[in-house]
């Protein structure tokens, strides 16, 4: 097979790149490593063999909901390699099609191997109609999913390191300058304010003039709000506060914040908030409350390619939501969800604040963040002193008696609260010290390669670093990187671990910096 290289417009790339910056969706380098492919064979390849061999039921849907994992061995490697820019004739050719996508629960994530969720399933099934249309036979195209950090969609896209995204995204006009997209994908969808218990009242959208609202930069939501403002701005109004969250973030995360009082309200897809319907229960729909009307959700693909847009529009005409398949899939990844606990319900806040000085003094002694020891100590145990696993694990960090007695520990009786944190803190430290103190880690990842070491042990995290380097991942950064090879050798039980103390760290850091308005508000007013 020869290779070759489309022809790239360069003033397109200019102009794009530009817009991009504008918006702040392109200050980062784009993670993709030239070995990429080598994981991806075994994470996200569908229906590599000769034949589809899914067990597929009568309506059409496999019934084991997972993408198959195959070989590449008539495939050569650069079409994975390599960023380049082509339309269907030559994906046809190097018979590769990647979809970038976003990992999470629901939408993509791995079971062992195997890739699942919505955009796995539909993945799939796009790859059977690509290959049926182009009559491949047995020589298929092979479709494969790309998890990337969520505002690094567009710019990987640009940049000729994926075909298609397929990850929620909301046609913006915005969007249309750098994209082409597909005919919808979904159901209207409106971008609506939903709010919590620590919300003022508010009657209109334009009461939340001279508010705050915290959002992440890369979403069509920031763009709404922007428009809000500029209404705002026009009548005579204070703006709204905008606040970048992190790209690490989604929508499901900023709702819990909402129902847990952490933050007053959010933007969201109004058909999120029923994801969550008897999960969550502070939460207040105001469906009157609309920044974005009738949008919809839809994939995108880089301009002037026709041939893939039109095979794409093709597919989701028989496929979307509002089909029969499209409905049942639907269905199946909202039932299919993990709904992460609520860190900030009653119970468990006062049990934070019984022990968030245990926390802060251990954690200055031992130069770790009290506060994301908090969230790990709520992740293990929410926080239950009287918490005792199966194994023997005891307390609110769950150690094992023999891990609080081995002489890099050193802590005797972690049956009682003050001990057991002061054992834990001091084990974190010691893994994140002895195993991860690298130059080439910054002080962020050290923790986190850490708090996976604390789950799955430090000679395993070890062996994922290595792993992740020799398959093109950056070794001394976990997420999107050793998390993904994480998933693939052992599961999801560490890479949610980690998700969730580093969602609930930006939890506690929310009400820290909240405790910390609130006394000042006190100090001005001479309290």
């Amino acid at each position: 097979m020869t290779r070759r290289h489309s022809s790239i417009n360069l003033e397109e790339m200019r102009l794009s790149q530009e817009i991009l910056q504008a918006y702040g969706i392109i200050s980062m380098k784009i993670p993709f490593l030239p070995q990429i492919f080598a994981v991806l064979m075994s994470l996200s390849l569908s229906g590599c063999g000769d034949t589809n061999q899914s067990r597929v039921a009568p309506n059409g849907i496999s019934e084991n909901s997972e993408v198959a994992a195959g070989s590449f061995t008539e495939i050569e490697s650069f079409a994975l390699v390599d960023p380049w820019i082509g339309d269907l004739n030559e994906i046809a050719t190097r018979r590769i099609l990647r979809v970038l996508t976003v990992y999470g629960p629901g939408r993509f994530y791995l079971e062992g191997a195997v890739g699942k969720g919505i955009v796995a399933e539909m993945s799939q099934r796009f790859e059977d109609y690509l290959n049926e249309r182009l009559g491949r036979g047995h020589v298929r195209i092979q479709v494969v999913n790309i998890p990337v950090a969520r505002n690094q969609l567009v710019p990987a896209l640009l940049s000729g390191y994926g075909d298609l995204i397929s990850a929620g995204l909301t046609h913006t006009k915005e969007r249309q300058k750098l994209l082409d997209f597909s005919i919808a994908a979904s159901k209207p969808v409106s971008e609506i304010l939903v709010t919590g218990p620590s919300a003022p009242e508010i009657a209109t959208i334009e009461d939340l003039s001279g508010e705050t609202l915290y959002i992440r930069q890369s979403s069509s939501y920031f763009d709404s709000a922007v428009t809000l403002n500029t209404r705002l701005k026009e009548s005579g109004k204070p703006t709204v506060e905008l606040k970048p969250v992190s790209e690490l973030l989604e929508d499901d995360d900023l709702i819990e914040m909402v129902n847990g009082g952490l933050l007053p309200w959010a933007i969201v897809d109004d058909y999120k908030p029923t994801l969550w319907k008897g999960v969550f229960k502070n939460l207040t729909v105001r469906n009157d409350i609309v920044f974005r009307e009738r949008g919809y959700l839809a994939w995108g693909m880089r301009k002037n390619n026709p041939q893939l847009k039109e095979m794409v529009d093709g597919f989701l005409l028989e496929n979307r939501e509002g089909t029969l398949i499209g409905n049942i899939l639907h269905n199946r990844y909202i039932r299919d969800f993990d709904y992460a606990g609520n860190a900030l319900d009653n119970a468990d806040f006062q049990r934070f604040e019984n022990v968030v000085d245990l926390f802060r003094h251990y954690g200055k002694r031992y130069n770790v963040d009290y506060l994301l020891a908090a969230a790990q100590g709520y992740q293990e145990s929410r926080l239950n002193q009287s918490m005792r696993s199966p194994v023997g694990a005891v307390g609110i960090m769950q150690l094992l008696p023999s891990t609080a007695k081995d002489p890099n520990v050193a802590i005797e009786n972690i049956f009682e609260t003050e001990s057991n944190i002061h054992a834990g803190i001091k084990y974190l430290q010691f893994i994140r010290d002895r195993y991860f103190a690298n130059p080439d880690i910054d002080l962020s990842n050290q923790i986190f390669f850490a708090l996976a070491a604390y789950n799955a042990g430090p000679a395993r995290v070890r062996e994922l670093r290595k792993i992740a380097k020799v398959n093109g991942y950056d070794p001394n950064i976990w997420f999107d990187n050793v998390e993904l090879i994480a998933a693939q050798e052992i599961g999801r039980e560490t890479v949610q671990y980690v998700a969730n103390i580093y969602k609930y760290y930006l939890t506690y850091q929310l009400v820290a910096n909240q405790q910390l308005k609130h006394l000042s508000a006190r100090t001005k007013a001479g309290l």
